[in-house]
């Protein structure tokens, strides 16, 4: 059973066929779809409306006004119903294709509350060249600073436990962050490639420019959290 987060800021024209594809690649599991409408200033709000009226496996949530991805990432996983967890980024570049290749890495037997992560790997980019440059140096930046190999953190698609997530540390864009914190809790982390797309419309509303500053001060933050962190083996007497 599987809960599908989007977190979405005016989105309005891409997430009718994002969804619809969302339902297409899992049409074998038994999933429901969370879009949590970060304060969309379009018609986001109308078109979920309409949605969500024609589709039963739909839930929206909406923020009244706009707190970022992190957040409404979480708003979404808060409120989930399923045990396992996938997300997507609301502007359709993530392939819901994918989707079952992250789950099929599940290792057996794992639990929803294991600290483990599958996380796609975008090996060709439709991005701009200043968001792969910036990509690039983020990961030179993690692997210096909190010895994370992960080749691209900044990949939507993931997949994990929803009681995993809700233990781990908070902060504002901590998604960002995920496969270190995982790997702070004595877990593991698994890189799939996937698909990666151009955006057929709008523009990206999460900026490069505005989160570098604030993701230095995060990376800190990570590295002080993983200094200060214990993992004690726990016995029942």
């Amino acid at each position: 059973m599987l809960s599908v987060v989007i977190p979405a800021k005016d989105e309005a024209e891409n997430l009718p066929e994002l969804i619809r594809e969302v339902h297409e690649a899992l049409r074998e599991v038994e999933h429901e779809v969370v879009v949590v409408d970060d304060g969309s200033t379009d018609a986001t709000p109308e078109v979920l409306a309409r949605l969500r009226a024609e589709d039963e496996r739909l839930r929206v949530l909406r923020h009244r006004v706009s707190c970022g991805q992190s957040a409404g990432l979480r708003t979404g996983i808060k409120a989930a119903r399923h045990p396992w967890i996938a997300t997507l980024d609301g502007d359709g570049q993530n392939d819901p294709a994918d989707l079952p290749r992250l789950l099929a890495a599940r290792p057996e037997g794992l639990t929803p509350d294991r600290p483990w992560l599958a996380i796609g790997h975008r090996v060709d980019r439709h991005d701009s060249a200043w968001r792969r440059f910036s990509s690039r140096f983020a990961f030179g930046m993690r692997r210096l600073w909190l010895r994370d190999d992960t080749p691209d953190t900044g990949c939507g698609i993931k997949v994990f436990g929803r009681e995993m997530f809700l233990d781990l540390p908070w902060f504002d864009h901590v998604h960002r962050f995920l496969p270190a914190l995982v790997r702070r809790a004595g877990g593991e982390t698994v890189s799939v490639p996937v698909r990666h797309r151009p955006r057929l419309h709008g523009r990206s509303k999460y900026g490069t420019l505005g989160r570098a500053w604030v993701g230095l001060v995060d990376l800190f933050g990570v590295r002080w959290l993983i200094a200060r962190n214990r993992n004690p083996e726990v016995e029942e007497r």
